[in-house]
């Protein structure tokens, strides 16, 4: 089981979406048959039956075993990810494009998200299926800041260090150099009440 499936066609994305699928997929984190399934979540084992058969032909659910019982087989499966994702590339011609080029358009920003899941998901597949690594880098963190201004020295800050270490590091001649995306962005995000009490904010 990996951590995250990216779901990249629209068929699967709409088998993934069905609401009583979707609980299958979450009793399945845990290998399980559709009999324990069936009785975790008070349905018909027939009906869990049907919608197994569905998720397992899109890769969702996939078999780890299958035990003898009473004369019968038993088969035991488990969902393919601990959580799925769903690219715009599903969506076919109707996927977001990052056509525009203001950075601090919100519409931009998700553009640019979509695109990544898109780009990354493709890439990740691929590894896996060499069973490679994927080279990649993330840098999550918070930042509250005092002011607007604040907010517009960081981005000016920030924007300066970005291009002076592109500069430095960009090579368009390198023989066995690969391209790479770079991404930076920031948006202001609601804390839960939990997360507020941990602050005292």
């Amino acid at each position: 089981m990996i951590d995250v499936c990216v779901i990249d066609r629209a068929d699967a994305a709409q088998a993934v979406l069905e609401p009583l699928r979707a609980q299958i997929l979450e009793a399945l984190r845990a290998p399980g048959s559709a009999s324990s399934v069936a009785a975790a979540l008070g349905v018909p084992r027939q009906k869990v039956n049907y919608h197994l058969r569905t998720l397992e032909d899109h890769g969702l659910v996939e078999l780890v075993e299958e035990r003898p019982r009473r004369g019968l087989t038993e088969r035991i499966v488990q969902a393919s990810a601990s959580s799925y994702l769903i690219s715009p590339e599903a969506l076919g011609p109707n996927a977001a494009q990052p056509v525009s080029t203001d950075r601090l358009s919100s519409r931009y920003l998700l553009a640019i998200a979509g695109r990544l899941i898109r780009e990354v998901g493709e890439l990740a597949y691929k590894a896996d299926e060499r069973q490679q690594p994927l080279a990649t880098l993330t840098i999550d963190t918070e930042i509250r800041f005092g002011s607007a201004a604040d907010r517009a020295a960081f981005t000016e800050a920030l924007a300066a260090s970005v291009t002076e270490l592109s500069a430095r590091f960009h090579d368009e001649t390198a023989p066995r150099g690969r391209w790479h995306r770079l991404i930076v962005a920031a948006h202001p995000f609601a804390r839960t009440n939990e997360e507020k009490a941990t602050t005292n904010d």
